[in-house]
């Protein structure tokens, strides 16, 4: 698999490729997202995931972010794995207005797990949906008048998993509960959020997301 990473820390960059290039992946990295975006115009060719970092040179502020909606936006099908130490919801609002496949939001602690991280880079660049269960954390503390806050605590854990990709199965495994009891817990949400119970389980990424289409300028 073909990765490319924007990271300006070098030794983050380094870590990243040493272990994704252990793994069997082809790793280029840039330390700033001017480069990622000069090498992934139009007519370059598209890789296969693209990890980057928020906040990067010169302003240190969201040129990451943006550049990966940028790229997302000429090549729809990339998919873009953010790792950041913060939860910037105003930018990840723009990046999950669209079609949320392929989409990935992890905090930079989970690095430090491995598996995670790997688990992550895998499930995004296979066309899922991954966001740290904390970036979940801090949206839901943060909503109001969106329906989140009628949730359970119950709901809101369940939420935290589906918003990792997790079927009922796994969610029922995690939480060690009954499948059927998942089942109602999720029904719940999606209607307390407004959002009826679907096939698709990217509409159980919208349920996370759903603050965001309230909140356009990221205020709580």
């Amino acid at each position: 698999m073909r990765i490319v990473i924007a990271e300006d820390s070098v030794l983050l960059l380094d870590g990243l490729t040493r272990l994704l290039t252990a793994e069997g992946h082809e790793v280029t990295g840039y330390r700033t997202a001017d480069e990622a975006v000069a090498a992934l115009g139009p007519a370059a060719g598209v890789p296969d995931l693209l990890v980057t970092d928020v906040r990067m040179p010169p302003s240190h502020t969201d040129e990451g972010l943006r550049a990966a909606i940028h790229l997302r936006s000429l090549h729809p099908r990339l998919p873009v794995l953010v790792l950041s130490q913060y939860v910037e919801q105003r930018y990840a609002r723009e990046l999950f207005a669209g079609d949320v496949r392929g989409l990935g939001y992890v905090l930079k602690d989970r690095v430090a797990d491995v598996e995670e991280l790997l688990d992550a880079v895998d499930r995004v660049s296979g066309g899922g949906t991954v966001i740290d269960p904390e970036v979940v954390a801090q949206i839901m503390a943060r909503a109001t008048r969106t329906g989140l806050e009628e949730l359970t605590p119950r709901e809101r854990e369940v939420l935290a998993l589906m918003a990792e990709g997790r079927s009922n199965t796994a969610i029922a495994d995690r939480l060690v509960v009954g499948l059927p009891a998942v089942e109602k817990h999720v029904t719940s949400i999606l209607t307390k959020l407004g959002l009826p119970p679907d096939s698709d389980d990217h509409r159980r990424v919208l349920a996370v997301l759903r603050w965001l289409e309230h909140h356009p300028n990221g205020e709580s």
